[in-house]
């Protein structure tokens, strides 16, 4: 074998059978990393490398991998003797249930997976890419923040990934996985993402980490007591998932996959279903008490309702008095809202607002039509709630609904008072179709309340006012809360029997197929914050 001069000191072989095995021991050294030692401190750390990563997240055999060769150009700090292949992040596309889908993801084995120059104009590029593909982009996250040793160009790594989350959302599905700890810049592109998942004990997000914190505030925390997956999923609602595992964690976000579309051009996908699309769900006349003050799982009435009882909750954990889903009905996804009873009475409060607007302007941006399950008391009321900005939260879930395209059905199982029922998708906001079961119970208030508003003189002159109350009551419901009292003013389209709910929503969203609905020209709206 002969060789040439390239660069000072390497020799290349100078005939192709030579080349093509130089260039298959440089794909090798690509593939392999920092080596066996730097592998094993991963696995002892309970992560797996950012290529075990990917074979799990991808179909078998399905990935290609882009700029595999790429090394950074940087120098000082001892980096010119440092210049491993893939410069720490390995990005290219590969196939999810048979569908295209982009990848990045951070090698923590080399530079702790810190982004640099180079690192971060291969993540600019397969953004890029995914976006011009029309095809999903999900990042796999365990990277220490920009690197120090290369400056201002990091930073401003990071600003070109902002940009282009910010280009591409609502235009194709982003999600982040959060395998590791990521502070700082590293945190920020997943809050610009669609859906952020994290695995307890090994990942980790926060603008200053606890050495910060504790030199300026003088709070000791740990990494996770500061921002591990359950903060992230209890408290602040920045993760949408946690799990106890990678494999559990990364096939979820596979089946989430499947839900989405791969861009705003497209419908999800559908999957034939063996579940009838007109089985009677008899069960709900059991499950959802006539009783308004008895609480009761609302989770239950969606698996009742969906496809084989499956259904994929988000934020599960924050802001629990509403629940919002992804489940399929007659083989088509939808997205679902309901107030949960079980949960401060299903009220709507600030977090709860904040949840579901945002739920709902996904779905909107997805062609993923909405079906919204109504049994709210109102809006939690107090000094907290008002002074925490309830009005300008509120409204955020207001805004998301008024400007939803989407095919949209409101279902009342229950309790429906105030602006709580506006804005949960009422008939005047824009619904296309509103059903009530016969348990529904439409008014400004509940009886107690309005009775005690109405006839307050009368009830505070009568003899026995405890009797006078009760027969007012009576009276008030009798009047205005019947249960066909909103249907006879054609603010309900129908009321139903819960047994037929199955049937009759799978009916309406397939009549609704096809609906076209235009906004106003604009640069775009400017919605409550």
């Amino acid at each position: 074998m002969t060789y040439c001069e390239q660069g000072p000191a390497e020799r290349v072989p100078h005939d192709a059978r030579g080349r093509v095995a130089e260039l298959h021991a440089l794909h090798e050294q690509a593939r392999n990393g920092p080596g066996e030692r730097a592998t094993k401190a991963q696995h002892a750390k309970g992560k797996l490398t950012a290529r075990e990563r990917i074979g799990l997240l991808l179909d078998q055999g399905s990935f290609t991998e882009v700029e595999p060769l790429r090394r950074h150009r940087a120098s000082g700090f001892g980096l010119e003797a440092r210049r491993p292949y893939t410069d720490g992040v390995v990005t290219g596309w590969g196939l999810v249930h048979g569908r295209t889908v982009f990848v990045y993801a951070h090698d923590f084995r080399i530079f702790g997976g810190a982004l640099g120059e180079s690192h971060a104009a291969k993540i600019h590029k397969i953004m890029d890419m995914a976006l011009a593909a029309g095809a999903p982009l999900v990042s796999l996250n365990d990277g220490a923040g920009a690197r120090i040793q290369e400056g201002v160009v990091a930073l401003a790594g990071y600003g070109g990934i902002f940009h282009r989350n910010t280009r591409a959302s609502g235009v194709i599905p982003q999600i982040s996985v959060m395998l590791g700890p990521c502070a700082g810049g590293a945190a920020y592109s997943p809050a610009l993402t669609d859906f952020v998942f994290m695995v307890r004990d090994t990942s980790q997000m926060f603008i200053t980490g606890p050495d910060v914190v504790r030199a300026v505030t003088g709070e000791k925390i740990t990494q996770n007591g500061l921002g591990g997956a359950d903060v992230h999923s209890e408290i602040s609602g920045v993760s949408h998932f946690a799990y106890d595992d990678e494999q559990t964690c990364l096939d979820d976000v596979r089946y989430l996959l499947s839900l989405l579309p791969g861009n705003n051009r497209e419908r999800p996908p559908t999957v034939p279903t063996t579940d009838p699309v007109d089985r009677r769900c008899d069960r709900l006349l059991d499950l959802v008490p006539a009783d308004g003050k008895k609480p009761y799982d609302v989770c239950e009435v969606i698996e009742e309702i969906a496809d084989h009882g499956e259904f994929m909750e988000v934020q599960e954990r924050w802001a629990t008095n509403v629940v919002c889903a992804l489940a399929r009905l007659g083989g088509e996804v939808v997205g679902v809202v309901a107030n949960q009873p079980r949960s401060l009475a299903g009220v709507l409060d600030v977090h709860a607002s904040e949840k579901a607007a945002r739920f709902v302007q996904h779905c909107d941006a997805f062609n993923i039509p909405l079906l919204t399950l109504l049994d709210v008391p109102g809006f939690l009321p107090g000094v907290g709630q008002e002074h925490g900005g309830i009005i300008r939260h509120g409204a955020k879930l207001l805004y998301a609904y008024c400007n939803a395209t989407v095919p949209r059905i409101q279902l009342i199982l229950r309790k429906a008072y105030g602006g709580a029922y506006i804005v949960m998708d009422s008939r005047s906001v824009g619904a296309d179709l509103s059903y009530a079961w016969p348990t529904n119970e439409i008014a400004v208030m509940g009886a107690e309340g309005a009775a005690h508003v109405i006839f307050r003189k009368e009830i505070a002159a009568a003899d026995d006012p405890e009797a006078m109350r009760a027969r007012m009551v009576k009276e008030y419901k009798s009047e205005l809360m019947h249960p066909y009292y909103a249907a006879e003013r054609g603010l309900v389209d129908d009321v139903i029997d819960p047994g037929e709910t199955r049937a009759v929503l799978i009916r309406s969203f397939a009549m609704l197929h096809t609906k076209q609905a235009d906004l106003p020209p604009r640069k775009h709206g400017n919605p409550p914050q």
